[in-house]
């Protein structure tokens, strides 16, 4: 009886030593996953040290490259701080892909995304969320005003500091 409440709390998510086993299992199996780099490559040579050093990793299932665009993809089961430290192990310089597709960002144009240097049709990734809590933050510490209100200010007559241009 001891046996068979162990094993059904097990199956339940309790605390038996079937059910650790069993979690412990899940945790250890790696999950399919893309990842995407970006590497200085400059000729074939490069290319084909950086694709033969990563489709030598454990379980790497395809390595494609763009060398126009220095962009790496690797599929497999691999995490991608581990594939990013066997790409940088080859002496080239590389990184987590940096761009997202600019129709994804609400204003590709602004300083903190738009990159000149990234491929066409591509901007370098922001997060949305610290740019409104930034907004929002400052709306709260300048009384409710919008974040460019203190630019109107520059021209207004009833500030002593204004801009006196007429």
């Amino acid at each position: 009886m001891g046996g068979t409440l162990e094993y059904l709390s097990g199956l339940l998510g309790g605390s038996g030593s079937h059910g650790h086993d069993h979690e412990s299992k899940k945790k250890k199996r790696k999950q399919l996953q893309t990842v995407e780099l970006k590497v200085r490559m400059d000729c074939e040579g490069c290319e084909l040290k950086v694709r033969s050093s990563l489709s030598s990793m454990k379980g790497v299932e395809s390595v494609e490259i763009n060398r126009k665009q220095q962009k790496v993809t690797v599929v497999g089961y691999v995490e991608a701080s581990k594939v990013l430290k066997k790409a940088q192990s080859t002496g080239k310089k590389a990184e987590l892909w940096p761009y997202v597709p600019y129709n994804l960002v609400a204003q590709p144009y602004v300083a903190c995304t738009y990159d000149k240097r990234a491929p066409p049709g591509y901007v370098r990734s922001a997060e949305p969320a610290a740019g409104y809590v930034a907004a929002s933050s400052q709306l709260q510490a300048g009384g409710g005003r919008p974040p460019g209100d203190h630019l109107t200010d520059m021209f207004n007559d009833e500030n002593p500091n204004s801009c006196s241009v007429m």
